[in-house]
């Protein structure tokens, strides 16, 4: 057990380092990604999240690992290769989460057929050296063997081509680790309030809020960097009140089913719906997430909505494609999440063409701000982010060592056959805590593999203040299961009290709060 991820170890450092090389505010994929690579050169790094680690989006995700086909098909080569590479280094830096699987494109007419077959035959290209395998085209009758509960009426064949997937909070939450073992200080709940000015207008700190205890801090940076996703614009407007929009939200949601409506082990991409979207079925953690919807929004939130049209799409397509009959009382759980994709340069400009790019901006006081991107590239954001951050503050210059950096967790192969696999080097001491304390070793719920032994180790090892925080983002029951969530509540929030010392009328407040909050991943 290291003692360095708990929350007062990480608050001694706060209270005794009041100057930093490089304050990172925002902890996603981005934020974090770069407090790694910051950390990983030897500067003095702090980051802070307002919320839990990945609660806004990053959390959210179609779980993919992947290059993009969809934007191969726009043109934008340059996205996709840089994509393959970095999913390339994820397989070997993150085994332990990232798996390399087979998704089919199944086919009902010649054309496309043959246009898909050209398409991903470029996409293997781009891969090089750190290809996941060769696509090819199956048959009619090798699909439907692999494919059981695909509509067989009208099918011509398909193609199947490799691509990866991941658990993307989890991958989250063992870079923040990678980070605190590299020297960072990261720390969630900590609300910045205000940036601040020397006599010159430059930023030279942040005034930041522990939303935990009240307390504030004044900390002083020579480089502030604005990684808060879809809150960008916030953070530019505190810089600037008068600076634009340059984020606007775009909406996806994603339905989680049971494995009988896709029991093989390999994905589906289904790649022109009715509305030009693309949809995919991806085995993940023994259920099925199917995604996503592309939905511009005028506004943004930490728990954004499903709304109908996008619930009613994905059931028609899904009924389209599938000759076992999914409704609504078939879902597990219902998630939404937000892209900070760039605003449209006029309204007319739909989501799916909008560049998903990352861009980097210097403002006249100095903060850096990077927007756009994709879970895939978080680390060359990252690093191309910290490329800036050095010219801007004036740090002495260093290389970049993320690209064989391995993440905590980090050991051999991926390995399913046990659930625990998720945790990498850290299930043996999970399977210690189960030795030394055998009720830990009990199921959380009949119907769930998850045991009491990984609410402790979230607790105690993985920053997590909430029985949100566990049941959200660490062991991921509210994204497989949001019924059974709500009844496993009250045993996180009692294993909150007997091992971080909550109050009997914190743990009431967090399971009235959490069965909320879980209603909203419950399709009624």
């Amino acid at each position: 057990m290291k003692r360095v991820f708990e929350r007062a170890t990480l608050l001694r450092q706060l209270q005794d380092q009041k100057n930093w090389d490089v304050i990172v505010i925002g902890g996603g994929a981005t934020g974090l990604g770069i407090a790694l690579d910051s950390a990983a050169r030897g500067y003095k790094t702090l980051l802070l999240e307002q919320s839990d680690f990945t609660k806004g989006t990053s959390s959210r995700s179609t779980k993919l690992v992947h290059g993009g086909v969809r934007y191969l098909a726009q043109g934008n080569i340059d996205l996709v290769k840089e994509a393959l590479y970095e999913r390339g280094l994820l397989l070997k830096n993150a085994p332990h989460l990232v798996k390399n699987i087979t998704f089919i494109i199944p086919t009902y007419h010649w054309w496309p057929a043959f246009v898909y077959t050209i398409g991903l035959k470029v996409y293997d290209f781009l891969a090089g050296k750190l290809s996941f395998g060769k696509s090819v085209r199956i048959s009619k009758k090798e699909l439907t063997s692999r494919l059981s509960t695909i509509k067989s009426e009208h099918l011509k064949g398909g193609i199947a081509y490799q691509d990866g997937q991941f658990d993307d909070a989890r991958l989250a939450i063992n870079i923040a680790q990678t980070g605190i073992e590299q020297g960072a200080t990261i720390l969630n709940y900590f609300k910045v309030a205000q940036l601040q000015k020397d006599d010159n207008g430059k930023i030279c700190g942040v005034l930041t809020i522990d939303q935990e205890s009240g307390e504030t801090y004044d900390l002083h940076a020579k480089v502030v960097v604005n990684a808060t996703g879809v809150f960008t614009d916030e953070i530019l407007q505190m810089d600037n009140a008068d600076a634009k929009n340059m984020v606007r939200p775009s909406q996806g949601i994603h339905l989680v089913l049971d494995r009988s409506f896709l029991p093989g082990k390999e994905a589906i991409m289904i790649p022109k719906t009715t509305d030009g979207r693309v949809l995919f079925l991806v085995p993940w953690h023994n259920r099925v997430v199917v995604g996503t919807t592309d939905t511009l929004l005028n506004a943004h939130s930490l728990e954004p909505k499903p709304l109908e049209s996008e619930i009613d799409f994905i059931l028609q397509t899904l009924n389209a494609y599938l000759n076992k009959p999914v409704g609504r009382k078939d879902v597990l759980s219902i998630f939404a999440g937000l892209r900070p994709l760039a605003s449209p340069k006029d309204e007319s400009q739909k989501t799916k063409e909008i560049s998903r790019s990352h861009k980097i901006i210097v403002s006249e006081s100095g903060l850096v701000t990077i927007t756009g991107g994709k879970w895939t590239t978080y680390r060359r954001m990252a690093q191309d982010t910290m490329r800036k951050v050095i010219a801007v503050g004036k740090l002495p210059h260093t290389i970049c060592l993320t690209k064989h950096l391995k993440i905590h967790g980090s050991d051999g192969a991926f390995d399913d056959s046990n659930h625990l696999y998720v945790y990498g080097s850290d299930k043996k001491h999970i399977e210690y805590l189960i030795k030394t304390t055998p009720e830990l070793a009990e199921k959380l719920h009949p119907r769930l593999e998850f045991l009491k032994a990984e609410v402790v180790w979230a607790i105690k090892n993985e920053m997590a203040q909430t029985v949100e925080d566990v049941l959200a983002r660490r062991v991921r029951i509210l994204f497989l299961d949001a019924r059974a969530a709500q009844e496993v509540a009250p045993q996180v929030a009692e294993m909150f009290g007997q091992y971080h010392n909550r109050s009997k009328e914190w743990q009431e407040q967090q399971i009235e709060e959490f069965t909320k909050l879980a209603d909203q991943y419950i399709l009624h």
